[in-house]
């Protein structure tokens, strides 16, 4: 009984850890996916926190029961054909890119705020990830159970000052009245949003779920661990959220909406949550490079270890095309092949089910 609690956190925390990164950590993808739409954000929170655990619960039942131990098996399965292999490309191409992506803003962050040389915070992370990942799926569950208890603490504080220095500001009256900042090109565009967020983090997250279902291979303690993860990850990011709409318009000015809020606590809490950043950016970095890791040890018949010094020697290089330059090519195409994935994942579910019973 204590084994399986202890499994369903981890599972809890590796979950939160692996979509979390550092987008959500510094509030720039709650203001950017959520906040700009006003009050119906939190609807979007909450729709977002649905699908996870739908989706998760997919994820792990399809892997469990075709006994897969990497996201290119799990994609070619649901997907066979032309948009499969595209898919499995753009998935690896992106979480790829993604490490590379997490080396360059680590660099920068260090380099921003403390004056150090980028290629000290590029090299620090790449050998604190290394020395990790050899450690395998222990390693990613080691870092995320530390890191996720940090980054919940920091939140729940920082909301906690807010409560009490600005409880005049905060009220639901005065929320449900913010506005959407944000042009709607397209009827309901805060639910377009919130379905591109959801499904561009499962198919990223199912590279961890599928080789920890492997791992694990108890469904209850799957399914339930990936539950407690969604609405753990739906608490913060309501909470994030309320703090970001009390500050609109003048978070649309920062890189780091959250570290602006955060100001006015001190410079203590800043450099608390700086760090909380840099380690989501290492825990998102280890997840990405785990992922790719175990497809190719099971795609090349090479070696994880191997595997996961190839990633790190490519990524490198790719850190220095710079943070904005990928992520406009990178995220808007991936958003897109994402969704058409999710309702192939479901698609799949619902006929593989019918034909059991």
């Amino acid at each position: 009984m204590k084994k399986n609690i202890r499994s369903i956190f981890q599972v809890a925390a590796v979950f939160i850890g692996t979509i979390v990164g550092a987008g959500l950590a510094s509030g720039q993808e709650i203001t950017q996916f959520f906040s700009t739409y006003g009050y119906v954000s939190f609807w979007g929170i909450l729709i977002c926190g649905l699908i996870y655990i739908v989706i998760s619960s997919i994820i792990v039942s399809i892997s469990l029961k075709y006994k897969l131990s990497s996201y290119t098996e799990f994609i070619t399965l649901v997907s066979p054909g032309f948009f499969g292999i595209i898919t499995d490309i753009f998935t690896s191409f992106f979480l790829i890119s993604g490490a590379a992506i997490i080396l360059a803003g680590s660099g920068a962050l260090l380099h921003q705020y403390f004056g150090i040389s980028k290629w000290i915070g590029i090299l620090l992370m790449s050998i604190i990830s290394l020395y990790t990942l050899l450690k395998d799926t222990k390693g990613l569950i080691a870092i995320n159970s530390f890191i996720v208890p940090a980054l919940t603490t920091i939140i729940i504080t920082i909301f906690v000052l807010y409560l009490v220095f600005y409880k005049d500001m905060i009220s639901a009256s005065y929320i449900k009245q913010i506005p959407s900042y944000k042009i709607n090109i397209i009827p309901a565009q805060w639910f377009f949003s919130t379905l591109l967020y959801a499904g561009f983090n499962m198919l990223c997250c199912s590279g961890v779920l599928v080789p920890i279902s492997e791992e694990i291979k108890r469904k209850r303690v799957l399914i339930t661990g990936v539950i407690i993860g969604s609405l753990g990850l739906t608490l913060l990011c309501y909470l994030i959220n309320i703090m970001l709409l009390l500050n609109i318009p003048q978070i649309f000015k920062y890189e780091i909406p959250l570290l602006y809020i955060t100001n006015r606590f001190g410079r203590l809490m800043q450099i608390l949550l700086l760090c909380v950043i840099w380690f989501e950016m290492f825990s998102t970095e280890v997840s990405d490079i785990y992922s790719v890791g175990k497809t190719l040890e099971k795609k090349f018949n090479i070696s994880y270890k191997k595997a996961v010094f190839i990633i790190l020697m490519v990524a490198l290089p790719i850190s220095q095309i710079g943070f904005r330059n990928l992520i406009k090519v990178l995220y808007p195409g991936f958003g897109a092949i994402s969704l058409i994935f999710l309702v192939q994942c479901i698609i799949f579910y619902r006929k593989t089910t019918k034909k059991q019973n």
